[in-house]
């Protein structure tokens, strides 16, 4: 039978033979028995539970189906993610990155793997002249998030999935703020998806994980599969069974993040004391049709230019009662934060705040931006 993901969300986790139980159990083990046969061990099999666990394997093959691709693996964080991928590169490889991404993966690059000898070339990836234009001979891998994390911006996956191919380098989408629920960026052409688990998957502010997907399994997956296993960075169970739980209702929650984001950007894109609001799927967005045509849904992050300056968004902040200052996105609370302040070597605007809408109904958010901004 042809599923659709919400369906196939729920059915993804087999019923526990020994119990019955339609909820899988927690296997905090960390060694299993097995018998020995003087054999090599199959990569799936349960020895030691840094090469595998239950919890963790039912979740990994959940992601890659849900995201479409050939096997994944959940690790300790999405930036740990990211620094297995870097590993799994060699000195003298060139990267090709965006200009607009999270600033840790920036710090990864710039300040642990460029003396190791992996050269980062930073573009804007809305300009597809630039891309192919940063294209080198050994160029290894692109990297694009879409839409960014904070200025909002997208990226045509599916034109820089045809640049990257036809120079022989992959393309490794970060989908952590659209999620499978609103974009599948390997359906599109893209060879490796890295999400953040931490945010809309588990999606209720109490998981730290990571995700790497893998369109298919070649030599450069099985390279990071053994980074993962003998480095040990990975997903412990009970985060793994959180993580798989939030993946169960991903879809219906992405929903409702975006249509109280959408409502939420249309009362802030008029009010006289905001400059901007960068919402993806809010007309006013300069990627709007790109939006409509790659993303199914906007998801609940957005990023907002105050009017008077760094002090004005600041204070803005301070002044709101439902929305928590905080860090991170994609949980059942909205959360606010200057991101200036807590970026290393930032260039983003003094008068950003970068917000997570959350559950609440939007009425009562709308009132508590309007009181604030009063």
């Amino acid at each position: 039978m042809n599923l659709r993901p919400e369906t196939e969300a729920v059915h993804n986790a087999a019923i526990d033979p020994a119990s019955g139980a339609i909820v899988a159990p927690i296997v905090l083990s960390t060694t299993f028995e097995y018998e020995t046969t003087g054999r090599e061990r199959e990569a799936d099999e349960l020895i030691y539970t840094r090469y595998q666990n239950p919890n963790r394997a039912a979740l990994e093959a959940s992601l890659a189906k849900l995201e479409r691709g050939a096997v994944a693996h959940a690790i300790s964080s999405g930036s740990a993610a990211m620094l297995t991928i870097f590993q799994a590169l060699e000195p003298g490889d060139h990267v090709v990155s965006s200009d607009d991404m999270y600033f840790g993966i920036r710090v990864q690059l710039n300040e642990f793997f460029a003396p190791w000898g992996l050269e980062t070339t930073y573009v804007d990836m809305s300009d597809l002249k630039a891309v192919r234009a940063a294209m080198r001979p050994e160029t290894k891998l692109v990297i694009l998030e879409s839409p960014t994390n904070p200025m909002i911006r997208l990226a045509d996956i599916a034109a820089i999935a045809e640049i990257a191919q036809e120079s022989g380098a992959l393309l490794l989408v970060d989908n952590t703020v659209a999620t499978p629920a609103a974009q599948n960026p390997i359906a599109l052409g893209a060879d490796i998806v890295v999400m953040s688990l931490t945010k809309y998957i588990a999606g209720h502010h109490d998981v730290l994980g990571g995700v790497i997907i893998f369109a298919q399994e070649d030599k450069f997956a099985e390279r990071v599969m053994r980074l993962v296993r003998i480095g040990g960075s990975v997903l412990s169970p009970m985060n793994s069974w959180l993580a798989a739980r939030g993946l169960q209702s991903l879809s219906y929650r992405v929903r409702a993040h975006s249509e109280n984001a959408l409502q939420v950007a249309c009362f802030l894109a008029e009010h006289p004391k905001i400059e901007r609001v960068l919402y993806p799927h809010h007309p006013s967005h300069p990627q709007y049709e790109l939006a409509l045509r790659q993303m199914r849904v906007g998801s609940g992050l957005m990023s907002v230019l105050v009017k008077g300056g760094r002090q004005g968004a600041i204070d803005l902040v301070n002044r709101l009662k439902l929305f928590t200052s905080a860090t991170s996105f994609g949980g059942t609370h909205s959360l606010i934060e200057h991101r200036e302040s807590i970026e290393e070597s930032s260039s983003t605007p003094p008068n950003l705040l970068r917000v997570s809408i959350g559950l609440e109904h939007p009425a009562d958010l709308i009132a508590d931006l309007q009181q604030a901004l009063a």
